[in-house]
């Protein structure tokens, strides 16, 4: 179709009254608008929770704004990764998924021989000006490489019980490189975004409930082999059993919420932060939150992340409705794993779960996490984006300017 034809056609439309089809929307601005909100309340809240604990330590120069201007480094950074990310095709990834995995499997090998060792574990590959906690890209790795598979082996997977155990076979390798790291918190995340992106890609239901019941006992397994994890597990069924130990922060975190009530104590005067919740702006942020916005805040960053997921759902949806299968199964991919890290980080610091170090996507401090949870979104507006040209294509209304 011609410029001048879209023109009239444009025009046509415009005078029918028809201003979704006459003035076509690239992408989802309510998700976009969703994820800069997080970002926000994340910069305003990491700020908060970190202050007193940059300014009374000398490792840090005393200056309280030391996270502060990190974290606001690490939006940037994000922001830039992002904008890339925005111009990578979904079929370059498709394309790329089997390369992804390999490179995974290479950085998470790597990090258990060079890897920068930190409380215990070694999670972190250090290059010099900065580090890479490798469990962050590798989760988009496996939802991508899950995602090609689920594409290419769709009709045996649904016929085959070989097709639901092959791709098993590779993510037992993650998990394993996982837990030598150790990080259990991952493992776990991986492993449930892909037995539900497999459930989602019609796996039969016998299969995915068999599989899910003989992997919760290895998790449960798991958990209970090493004695840090059980005194965790303790520590969370009941952490007033050693409340200056294994129960200490969870306790600290509990004392947070308590504080906030409705209302909260006002943004800045959180008293847990003074010390008494240890690295409250990383995996304990949350509490922080509670205590100065109260139940209020609570629910608007609860109603927020609820909102963002369902709109990233829908894209996926939207996706495969339009024959991209691939494209929405990686949605769908990286909304489970943004759900799971969401539900996990705040059932921890509200006591509903047992202690385990998992960032809040977009929200907690560090770096790793917080640029490739804007990657992440940056990948679903660009599959939105894509879906929607394709309708717009069927439509006849698209400019020749899209890409």
């Amino acid at each position: 179709m011609t410029s001048h034809a879209i023109k009239n056609t444009t025009q046509d439309l415009r005078q029918s009254g028809d201003k979704q089809l006459a003035e076509p929307i690239w992408f989802d601005k309510y998700l976009l608008m969703t994820s800069f909100a997080l970002l926000i309340i994340g910069f305003i809240m990491v700020s908060s929770a970190s202050i007193p604990y940059a300014a009374g330590s000398e490792k840090f120069g005393y200056n309280p704004y030391y996270f502060t201007f990190r974290h606001g480094i690490y939006m940037i950074i994000g922001m830039g990764a992002a904008l890339v990310t925005l111009n990578i095709k979904t079929d370059q990834w498709e394309k790329a998924s089997p390369y992804l995995l390999i490179s995974g499997l290479v950085l998470l090998i790597l990090v258990l021989f060079i890897g920068e060792e930190i409380n215990h574990s070694k999670r972190w590959l250090n290059f010099g000006l900065f580090t890479v906690q490798v469990s962050e890209p590798v989760k988009i790795f496996v939802v991508a490489y899950l995602a090609g598979y689920l594409v290419r082996r769709r009709e045996e997977l649904h016929t085959q019980i070989k097709g639901f155990l092959r791709p098993l076979l590779v993510l037992s390798l993650v998990t394993v490189s996982l837990l030598l790291e150790p990080d259990f918190g991952a493992s776990v995340v991986i492993v449930l975004t892909c037995l539900a992106m497999m459930f989602l890609a019609g796996a039969k239901l016998w299969q995915f409930i068999v599989l899910t019941l003989t992997v919760s006992g290895l998790l449960v397994v798991i958990a209970n082999t090493q004695t840090y994890r059980l005194k965790r597990l303790q520590a969370f069924l009941d952490p007033w059993q050693d409340p200056y130990a294994t129960g200490y922060q969870l306790i600290q975190s509990l004392i947070a919420f308590g504080r906030g009530e409705i209302w909260g104590l006002g943004l800045g005067n959180s008293i847990q932060k003074l010390d008494y919740l240890p690295m409250a702006h990383t995996d304990f942020v949350f509490a922080v939150l509670a205590e100065e916005t109260g139940f209020v805040g609570v629910v608007i960053v609860l109603g927020l992340f609820s909102f963002l997921i369902t709109r990233i759902m829908m894209v996926g949806r939207r996706a495969v409705e339009h024959g991209k299968y691939f494209a929405g199964y990686m949605t769908w991919g990286l909304g489970i794993t943004f759900t799971i890290q969401a539900v996990i980080n705040i059932g921890v610091t509200s006591g509903a779960l047992p202690t385990k170090g998992l960032t809040l996507p977009l929200i907690s401090y560090g770096g790793s996490s917080l640029i490739i949870s804007c990657v992440v979104i940056a990948i679903i507006l660009r599959v939105d984006y894509e879906t929607r040209i394709s309708r717009y294509k069927q439509e006849g209304i698209v400019p020749g300017g899209a890409k």
